[in-house]
């Protein structure tokens, strides 16, 4: 074997020569194979004689000496030069022909050479997390609204601050947009005059009794949280089958006891306020090591493979998708999307993705940082709660997968950036 390579960044070329040994040995293997299973008018099945076999499956049997001597000589070449690619060779030049070398060049992409610098000096920010008894209390009333009870009243018209119990169904308006579907509910608690009440809503039934019917367009501004209707006009027939008057739970011991275990309303408000504490820490430290990243991966710029941008790209893509489809995008609309365009628009996160990864992995190895089996054990074990399987279950459909490893760098990545964290302080 006789290879020459040649290098730019992260790309690499050699030249690999198997020899006409080699290929001559595997050639005669596969045609004794072929004789023991051909099947030619003339012949016993068994007894065609070689040179048959070599004249009739003269191309099937170069195609599989290529398929079965090039990957194996190319990774023997590659483990030999030190070399880890991370893409699927290209192979070119090939050339083989009986009672001569195999010759192929094969161009593939290498990890690149990373020397992280400059990370034991990273500084984050640790912001003072405080909440004001004013968010503890608006909490709190969210608490009460989510257990307020509504009671019919008769007798009366709807007034402002009631609630009306209604059928709707809305058509696009002649005219509108083409894509429009209609909208049709039973049994809506239509507040008047509430704050996330479209005001044609409270216009049009102000003043309505039980049994009423009511028609009248509504017109749904471009920005609404509801896609669907956004920008979209629709005629509503809107029948009220009965008011009712919201009555709120008195804020007292008693309304603490029935949340769950508390003695009082002042260990409901320390709950509370502990646990915004929590998240609101939680956040700030996750922004924080965001910032180190970015930082991190600043300090340190190098060229990244493009195999491995495209697998990132890969990933944020079908993350991206999955959402789509939680929010209720239908398949024929996720088909319809330009994926060329949408992944052009992820090559440069994806880069700085994969720079951070590659930059972590490298501080991981130099601080020492690993992962215990018994974390593997936690983790497996947090999915087989989260998922109700059993965890041996779990542990094998990942073993199945190879994505125990994926976990492990995961973890360890984690594991790094607590480490950066620590240290910046």
């Amino acid at each position: 074997m006789s290879p020459t390579e040649t290098a730019s960044n992260t790309k690499r070329e050699i030249e690999v020569e198997v020899p006409a040994e080699q290929v001559t040995r595997e050639t005669e293997n596969l045609i004794q194979k072929y004789q023991k299973l051909a099947r030619l008018p003339g012949f016993r099945r068994g007894h065609v004689p070689a040179s048959v076999i070599r004249q009739r499956f003269s191309e099937d049997i170069k195609s599989e000496v290529v398929e079965a001597l090039v990957p194996r000589y190319f990774r023997q070449e590659t483990e030999k030069r030190g070399m880890i690619p991370v893409s699927q060779p290209r192979v070119t030049d090939l050339h083989v022909h009986d009672g001569e070398p195999l010759r192929f060049k094969a161009s593939f992409e290498v990890m690149p050479e990373i020397k992280v610098e400059g990370y034991k000096e990273l500084r984050a920010e640790k912001p003072v997390v405080a909440v004001t008894d004013e968010e503890v209390e608006e909490a709190l009333n969210h608490l009460r609204e989510q257990r307020a009870t509504f009671e019919a009243v008769e007798g009366r018209a709807l007034a402002d601050g009631d609630f009306a119990q209604v059928s709707l169904d809305g058509q696009p308006k002649e005219g509108g947009s083409a894509d429009a579907k209609p909208v049709h509910m039973d049994e809506v608690l239509v507040e008047i005059a509430g704050k996330n009440t479209m005001p044609e809503f409270t216009e049009n039934l102000r003043g309505a009794n039980a049994g009423d019917e009511r028609s009248f367009d509504v017109t749904y501004p471009e920005d609404s949280s509801d896609k669907r209707l956004a920008g979209k006009t629709f005629v509503y027939t809107v029948k009220v089958h009965s008011l009712k008057e919201k009555h709120l739970p008195e804020l007292n011991d008693g309304f603490a006891k029935e949340l769950g275990e508390f003695q009082d309303l002042q260990e409901v408000r320390t709950r509370i306020r502990a646990g915004m504490e929590e998240e609101r820490k939680h956040n700030a430290e996750r922004e924080a090591k965001d910032k180190l990243v970015a930082e991190l991966v600043k300090r340190n710029d190098f060229a990244v493979p493009e195999a491995l941008v495209d697998r990132q790209v890969d990933v944020r893509l079908e993350r991206g998708l999955r959402a789509l489809a939680a929010q209720g995008m239908k398949q024929e609309d996720l088909k319809k999307m330009d994926l060329n365009r949408l992944r052009a628009g992820q090559q440069e996160q994806a880069a700085q993705e994969v720079k951070a990864t590659l930059l972590l992995d490298k501080i991981a190895e130099e601080e020492k940082i690993e992962v215990s089996d018994a974390e593997i054990d936690r983790e497996i074990e947090a999915l087989a709660t989260q998922s109700k399987q059993a965890a041996e279950a779990i542990r094998a459909r990942l073993t199945r997968e190879g994505a125990l490893d994926r976990i492990r760098n995961r973890i360890r990545n984690e594991k790094t950036l607590d480490f950066l964290y620590r240290q910046s302080a």
